[in-house]
């Protein structure tokens, strides 16, 4: 059987049974479909169609699950209890993976894949809520460093179109490895994190730029280029000879280094640390999430990260500490709990406080996924462009 064949039977999951037991279609779900659905006690049912498969299992970060089938060629599952915060997923039919047809696809790990947003008990930082609302607006800008065009995404604060005197400051905001600038615009929720901060008074009306990271290279590969300087000096160079003169002569914003901050997350957030600090005199703030600079992930073939040395990466940073204070306004770094980066990035806190580096420091429950880094974006901003 073809994976065309597949595919076609797949997709009459919207129209099968609504779920019972108090269940409820999760919001990341396609309009009308019913599954995958999310119990009360945040487990998932995940159900298709599928009758002359074989086999069939779903997989999620927290694990593989096997489907049953039922007589009418309905296969479903009830997951354990998921984590909170967005998960991607994929089904296997008879060995071929594809995505849910009942669920909206996302980008991530480098592919468009199958979503779940499980909600966290008590947490409604980044849901609609009744206030003033900005925008996402998609752009694209020609870049005269890689001669092609580029695709961004800009969050604009409520009343942007209105008061048309007032200039605004700016955070560029970075995606991780096998992501894209749709990221944060989509799984990230920028838009209602900001919307909501602003309308209670915690952050300053601010643009976010979520520009794409992944930068040419040879043989036409794309991506971020390394967990080093070199890595990240192509997008450094976009970012400073491309990004931010588009923006600055497109959309109103504040001059100086103390209206700009560059932060990002995984991937993004070593692109924050290099090109950020070693650009102090363009970024007055710079936010590391969860990245794997600081050690904690295994390199190719599963060997062992190289131990972070600060001052070999970024020469001045422990040496010339109180000159490095004087010319940030903001460094912070964050980093989920139960994430294997934790502990070399508490190491790399230490030995930064140790040598005097001035450096705000966050953890949030979770692993390396977007329910820590929407937290993180709403620490980092409600922190950013201070008086």
């Amino acid at each position: 059987m073809n994976k065309a064949s597949l595919l076609w039977m797949v997709t009459v999951t919207c129209c099968l049974a609504q779920p019972g037991d108090g269940a409820r279609p999760a919001s990341t779900n396609v309009p009308g479909a019913a599954f995958p659905a999310l119990d009360a006690g945040n487990r998932a049912i995940f159900q298709l169609k599928a009758p002359t498969a074989q086999k069939v299992h779903v997989s999620l970060p927290q694990g593989r699950y096997d489907l049953a089938k039922s007589e009418d060629g309905t296969w479903s599952v009830t997951t354990p209890p998921l984590e909170p915060g967005f998960h991607y997923y994929t089904f296997s039919i008879d060995g071929v993976s594809v995505n849910d047809p009942g669920s909206h696809a996302f980008y991530g790990t480098s592919k468009d894949s199958s979503g779940i947003d499980v909600p966290e008990p008590g947490v409604d930082f980044y849901s609609v809520k009744d206030v003033p609302h900005g925008d996402i607006r998609s752009k694209w800008y020609f870049s005269k460093v890689t001669n092609s065009w580029r695709h961004l995404n800009v969050y604009t604060p409520p009343g942007y179109d209105q008061n048309t005197v007032a200039k605004f400051p700016v955070l560029y905001l970075q995606h991780g490895g096998g992501e894209d600038e749709s990221g944060w615009a989509a799984q990230g929720k920028t838009d209602l994190i900001l919307d909501n901060l602003i309308a209670a008074g915690k952050a300053r009306p601010m643009l976010v730029v979520i520009a794409n990271g992944n930068m040419p290279a040879s043989g036409g590969a794309r991506g971020g280029g390394g967990y080093n300087r070199a890595g990240m000096a192509p997008f450094g160079n976009e970012l400073l000879n491309a990004i931010v003169p588009f923006i600055e002569a497109n959309y109103r914003v504040l001059p100086g280094s103390e209206s700009r901050a560059l932060a990002g997350l995984s991937m993004g957030g070593g692109q924050a640390f290099f090109v950020g600090l070693e650009n102090k005199e363009k970024f007055g703030s710079v936010g590391v999430f969860s990245t794997g600079l600081f050690g904690g992930i295994a390199g190719r073939g599963g060997a062992a990260p190289a131990a972070f040395n600060a001052e070999e990466q970024m020469p001045g940073l422990l040496t010339k500490a109180k000159a490095f204070n004087e010319s940030l306004k903001l460094f912070y770094v964050s980093v989920g709990e139960q994430d294997p980066r934790i502990e070399p990035t508490k190491k790399a806190v230490a030995d930064f406080n140790a040598r005097g580096v001035r450096v705000e420091f966050a953890t949030f429950p979770g692993g390396h996924e977007w329910q820590v880094w929407r937290k993180s974006l709403h620490d980092f901003a409600q922190r950013l462009f201070k008086p």
